[in-house]
């Protein structure tokens, strides 16, 4: 059976990503970045605007307000690149351009109970808010990692990460400090039906 890994990079305020600011908001360290090339190979699962925006960082295009890739950037995509994804979506049309991609049109939380069940190995997301809420919500995430950056994107700040949630009890399983600035935090979810009398049960 596979696991299934929600995993994001955030400001402290939550926001996947800042308009103007550079891939790990220019703050990526030597400690975090041997850390990302010591991680098993996954499967990654992903949305239509996810495959849209990645595959065009990995045709060449660069994010506004860069002029190229920084060479961090560069090596995360070329990555990303060589990895599977399963890319969920009614809109996009076969076959897909970006390498070892594949198109899932059926419905993504049956799709996903399926993989788990049926396949072995660790499936995680990238991006893709409204996918990764919706797997969140129907109990199939068995790991929920967040990497904090030390930034506050008030004015800047764009795809507010849990606008839409459920109410999700959250057991730590592992945390990390980088480079004496970036904050890992992995749980376990349990999606909640109402808050509990008892928040320690």
């Amino acid at each position: 059976m596979s696991e299934l890994l929600v995993d994001f990079i955030t400001s402290l305020d939550g926001h996947a990503s800042g308009k103007g600011w550079p891939g790990f908001w220019g703050l990526e360290g030597p400690e975090y970045l041997a850390w990302l090339g010591e991680q098993p190979e996954v499967t990654y699962l992903m949305g239509a605007n996810t495959y849209r925006l990645m595959s065009g960082f990995a045709a060449g295009e660069v994010p506004d307000g860069q002029d190229e890739f920084r060479p961090e950037e560069e090596a995360s995509v070329d990555e990303l690149t060589q990895a599977p994804k399963v890319v969920f979506s009614s809109s996009l049309e076969e076959p897909l351009t970006w390498a070892n991609s594949t198109l899932v049109r059926d419905d993504a939380v049956e799709a996903v109970r399926a993989m788990k069940a049926n396949g072995s190995g660790l499936l995680s997301t990238i991006g893709s808010l409204a996918l990764s809420r919706s797997l969140l919500r129907a109990g199939l995430v068995d790991r929920f990692r967040v990497v904090m950056f030390p930034v506050i994107t008030g004015a800047t700040g764009e795809e507010r990460i849990y606008d839409g949630y459920p109410d999700v009890a959250l057991d730590m399983t592992e945390h990390r400090t980088f480079d004496g600035r970036i904050q890992l935090v992995e749980y376990k979810p349990r999606v909640l039906a109402h808050p509990p009398l008892d928040v320690t049960a």
